[in-house]
């Protein structure tokens, strides 16, 4: 064998070892996409579930939200309500007040004219008593003459 011969040999058989090796790599290289592939079918399918659980929750988000602006705008008639008596029971205590001034203010003044009244009749029973007082001793001195 030849100079030449063996150096083809040794050719071909460096070229075959690196065709196994690409051959391998090409193998794993394509092993680890399938896997990839896999993976991403799984995240895919995944995504999909929590998409359409996201739109429910928006959805129940966006009705829950149209409750309660009813259910707020009801209340907003209620606490007009309220307000509308609070001011009436205002009105009405303002009023209370302004009758208790006035009956107090009349008392007041009764009271004043009780007193004078009451020192006239104690004047008028003390003048009875006295007038009552004279006569009897006047006809007691009648009587004795």
């Amino acid at each position: 064998m030849s100079l030449t011969a063996i150096s083809l040999f040794i050719i071909a058989v460096s070229f075959a070892l690196i065709a196994i090796f690409v051959v391998k790599v090409l193998k794993a290289a394509s092993s680890t996409m399938q896997s990839v592939a896999g993976t991403l079918e799984s995240v895919e399918s995944k995504m999909d579930g929590i998409t359409k659980e996201s739109e429910y929750l928006l959805q129940k988000t966006n009705l829950l939200a149209e409750d309660v602006q009813h259910k707020s705008e009801s209340l907003d008639s209620l606490f007009t309500s309220l307000n509308q008596v609070g001011t009436s029971v205002g009105h009405m205590s303002e009023t209370m007040n302004h009758l208790s001034a006035s009956v107090s203010k009349s008392s007041e003044k009764h009271s004043e004219d009780m007193a004078k009244v009451m020192k006239w009749g104690d004047t008028f029973i003390n003048l009875y008593t006295k007038w009552k007082l004279r006569k009897q001793t006047f006809q007691s001195r009648t009587d004795n003459e």
